[in-house]
């Protein structure tokens, strides 16, 4: 066995493990981690959508019976949960591995689908999409740190956006289930909503699974003392590497190594100071991309489905339909410009997409207030927008997800995320919920102008103070608080 470390006192060492993982080639066991860890976006796209496709049917009194503003306060209490979650979670995934929590937040969180599916007034619905929302809090957390750590670095950009973009496969899938299940000529209305959160906790139980074959990061065990078993997972992986691509694998150049001195667990106080202090800049980086992404989206996602139907008259049942060219944008977008992040660069094309994306949804406003619009318009409007929307937003995560040390990473992402999704997000469903229910166009137009102020405010703070991590090693954008 190659050894790529040596003591350098008691419990001191220099190693290598950072760079050999960097320098691998794409292979099977990547490919494991992008769909063993990324599918948890496509099972959350899936019900989320189908969340916002029942709106309309949600309103029945053959169903809830709920109101717009109703409806927003039941993803705000999803959101809620996420960010109760995230910052739970965070924390422990910090402490004690992020492997454990692949597992436990992702119970939860198809704990709380398979409950809403049960719900039988406004109360039980807002309280299990709270725990849902807690479960995918966690698998933000946990997943997005994982993936950084493991993917090499010269592909990390475009692997992490296209992970995130995975959402509106599950969104699309969601749109073509409410198809389905909103077709009351196949399910009466009130069956076929629960329907669809069932089949979508049943399917997540395989991912439950398919993470017993991904293991801890070594990087996190390094920065605990596990050297030895960080060593091993390292060596088995280069094995399956080299075994597979039929090459041997070239050593990394020496001065790649770094300086471990491993301590105990950072407190959540020593956390929040080492953010808001040594990383203050960074900080205010991430805090302006998460909220303007969270209520941009939150803002249109959450209330399409109503806005179809209360503006344009667009039935219920066929508002799941306008959704597959919308997920189809999304995803499509962080995919054709996801290479960009990694060779023009993470500042430029962060600041691009928001710019892009809140330029559109600027005209796109100003023509549904004058009722320029028709349906599909609106559809082909909102789906220009999001297909650079989506690849910022995605950016946001992988911005929060680089520029921490390792030690504080887990619980810097669920920090941001919470604090992005509670002034971008819980407030946005709710809000554009009142819009909508006061029947004027030109209020749901001031509401679009301030999500469109948000992303180009977040434009302009990348271009000043962006981080360009392109290419370069976790430990080269932020150095380990236990190699100091």
């Amino acid at each position: 066995m190659r050894k790529s470390a040596s003591p350098a006192a008691t419990n001191e060492f220099v190693t290598l493990i950072p760079a050999r993982l960097d320098r691998l080639p794409w292979s099977r066991f990547h490919l494991l981690i992008v769909v063993g860890l990324g599918i948890t976006w496509a099972l959350d796209g899936l019900e989320v959508t189908l969340m916002g496709a029942i709106g309309a049917v949600l309103r029945r009194p053959d169903t809830l019976g709920l109101d717009a503003a109703q409806i927003g306060f039941i993803s705000s209490c999803y959101l809620a949960g996420a960010v109760i979650g995230a910052l739970v979670f965070g924390h422990l995934t910090d402490r004690h591995g992020r492997r454990k929590f692949f597992f436990i937040s992702l119970a939860l969180y198809l704990t709380g689908v398979a409950l809403t599916a049960c719900s039988w007034n406004l109360a039980s619905f807002a309280i299990f999409r709270a725990v849902t929302g807690a479960g995918i809090g966690g698998e933000y957390a946990a997943v997005n740190s994982a993936i950084d750590e493991l993917v090499p670095a010269r592909i990390r950009g475009r692997v992490d956006l296209i992970v995130n973009g995975s959402f509106w496969l599950g969104a699309g899938a969601g749109s073509l289930a409410g198809i389905v299940v909103l077709n009351p000529l196949i399910l009466p209305y009130r069956y076929g909503w629960r329907f669809g959160f069932a089949a979508g906790a049943a399917f997540g139980l395989a991912i439950l699974y398919l993470r017993n074959f991904i293991p801890e990061s070594p990087r996190w065990l390094l920065t605990h003392g596990k050297l030895g078993e960080a060593e091993r997972i390292v060596t088995e992986i280069e094995r399956g590497v080299a075994m597979r691509s039929g090459r041997r694998l070239a050593p990394p150049a020496p001065e790649l190594a770094i300086h471990i001195r491993p301590r105990r667990a950072i407190g959540l106080g020593g956390a929040l100071r080492a953010i808001v202090t040594r990383y203050r800049q960074r900080a205010l980086l991430a805090l302006t991309l998460m909220v303007a992404q969270a209520f941009t989206y939150n803002a249109i996602f959450f209330t399409y489905a109503i806005v179809l139907n209360r503006f344009y008259g667009v039935s219920a049942d066929r508002a799941a339909v306008f959704m597959l060219p919308f997920a189809a944008a999304n995803f499509i977008g962080p995919l054709a410009l996801s290479p960009l992040f990694d060779t023009i660069g993470r500042r430029p094309m962060i600041a691009a997409t928001y710019a892009i994306a809140a330029t559109i949804l600027i005209a796109t406003g100003a023509l549904f207030a004058r009722g320029a619009l028709t349906s599909r318009e609106q559809e082909l409007l909102w789906t220009a927008m999001f297909f650079f929307a989506s690849p910022a937003a995605s950016s946001a995560y992988l911005t929060v997800s680089e520029i921490f040390p390792l030690e504080i990473r887990a619980l810097a992402i669920a920090i941001f995320f919470a604090a992005g999704t509670t002034v971008g997000g819980i407030a946005a469903p709710w809000f554009f919920g009142r819009l909508i229910d006061t029947g004027a166009r030109a209020a749901l137009f001031h509401g679009y102008l301030a999500a469109a102020a948000l992303m180009l405010l977040a434009a302009a703070v990348e271009l000043a103070i962006g981080v360009p991590a392109e290419r370069q090693s976790l430990e080269q954008i932020a150095p380990p608080i236990s190699s100091e």
